[in-house]
């Protein structure tokens, strides 16, 4: 269906008083329409990092050094003093953030939050409108209307995760960059967001997503293509199915060996520690399917 998403050469730095720290080095990476591009690796890897500078929310002591990012053919420069213009935000891409379940203020209402989302990119939209707006939506995708008059506490975790993602994609973004959203969740409420968001690619309500994820069996449901990341790079990037049965860079072999699966195949398979393997046959060169 053609390219959706193109970032280059994209080079994110933590700026601190004893040492600066490179968390993504010279990432590039495409997206297709309609494509869920899974991101991951263990902690420290770079994926959220790489996941927020993507989704133009960068902040100190993060400091985007350079890149540059196309969406539908819109291009933006990362690097340096580049302004991102507001449009961008919201509309272009959306973040869906990790510990989403914990970004509602308690003391609102989620009309409220709605509202308040909606104002600040359409200053001249009335509440009603945005609510009937947000309404339409929350139908769409099987979630009563009445999500609307709750506060955060009276709604489970599941549904608070499903609202909030909702809330991220009122405005239909291109591309939304899903930090973890499914690892404070249950094994059901899992399955139910994840059908949600491909249900949302596809009713277009956006056309891209970059899930990222330690969770390689979620990505594994989720996903059409997994790129592995290490140590601020891309280690090993291919169809789901080759890179979680056939992996072949040294680290995500490693990685999919830590990993307890429930499934009955792996029911004999002996499980190892990262701790456990020699960290310097992960400077291998990168694979790409």
């Amino acid at each position: 269906m053609g390219t959706l998403v193109n970032a280059e050469n994209i080079r994110g730095v933590y700026y601190t008083e004893g040492k600066d720290v490179v968390a993504v080095n010279d990432v590039s990476i495409k997206i297709e329409e309609g494509e869920v591009l899974g991101l991951a690796g263990e902690s420290g890897s770079g994926k959220t990092t790489l996941g927020s500078i993507i989704s133009l929310i960068a902040r100190p002591p993060l400091h985007v050094e350079e890149g540059t990012l196309e969406i539908d053919g819109q291009v933006q420069e990362l690097g340096g003093h580049a302004k991102i213009p507001r449009t961008w935000r919201g509309a272009v891409v959306s973040m869906l953030p990790q510990g989403a379940m914990n970004s509602i203020s308690p003391t609102k209402r989620i009309r409220q939050l709605v509202y308040d989302v909606m104002r600040s990119h359409e200053s001249k939209i009335s509440k009603e409108e945005a609510l009937d707006r947000a309404r339409e939506r929350l139908t769409t995708l099987g979630l009563p209307a009445r999500v609307l008059d709750a506060y955060p506490h009276q709604l489970s975790g599941g549904m608070k995760q499903r609202t909030v993602t909702i809330i991220s994609t009122l405005l239909n973004p291109r591309l939304l960059v899903a930090d973890e959203p499914t690892s404070a969740l249950d094994v059901t409420s899992q399955k139910i967001l994840i059908e949600m968001l491909l249900e949302m690619l596809e009713k277009r309500i956006m056309s891209g997503v970059i899930f990222v994820t330690h969770d390689l069996p979620v990505l594994r449901t989720a996903a059409n293509r997994i790129a592995v990341m290490y140590q601020g790079k891309i280690v090993e990037l291919g169809p789901t199915e080759i890179v979680v049965e056939r992996p072949e860079h040294p680290y995500t072999q490693a990685l999919m060996s830590s990993v307890l699966a429930p499934e009955p195949a792996y029911a004999n398979t002996r499980i190892e520690g990262m701790s456990s393997f020699d960290r310097s046959l992960f400077d291998a060169p990168a694979v790409f399917h």
